[in-house]
């Protein structure tokens, strides 16, 4: 079964295209949603359709409406973490892939996941190198 990855809005464009052009299955915000929707709602469809959201949004989790919605819903969130431009965030979330895929394996939904960079260490040892995913609610 191929996962299917939903872009929040505050992606934009660059990041969902890159995801596509790396061959993963990818719905993107502008595609389904007016720009204005509730992340409530997003949330809602997300979850019953199954698809694995991605937002650059960390504060999410310290939004009761949003994080309610997560748990009833059934979302597996993940959160990309970092200040640097979509496009390279959106390849290192693709060299983290085979990590997130490992990870969604062992983690029931509900769940609210931070993906990170790799270290300046690791770029400069391999500028492919993966970054790393971790749980962050439930804890």
């Amino acid at each position: 079964m191929t996962r299917v990855y939903f872009t929040d809005r505050d992606l934009g464009k660059a990041f969902p295209a890159i995801l596509r052009e790396a061959g993963l299955a990818v719905e993107a915000h502008h595609d389904h949603f007016a720009p204005s929707c509730p992340d409530e709602q997003w949330l809602e469809v997300v979850g019953s359709r199954g698809w694995v959201a991605i937002t650059h949004d960390a504060r999410i989790r310290y939004k009761p409406n949003e994080k309610d919605a997560v748990l009833r819903h059934g979302v597996r969130l993940l959160v990309v973490v970092g200040k640097a431009p979509y496009p390279e965030l959106a390849r290192t979330f693709v060299a983290t892939h085979t990590r997130i895929e490992a990870f969604l394996d062992r983690n029931l939904p509900p769940l609210i996941a931070k993906v990170y960079r790799p270290t300046p260490a690791d770029l400069t040892d391999d500028p492919d190198a993966p970054g790393r995913i971790e749980r962050w609610f439930p804890s």
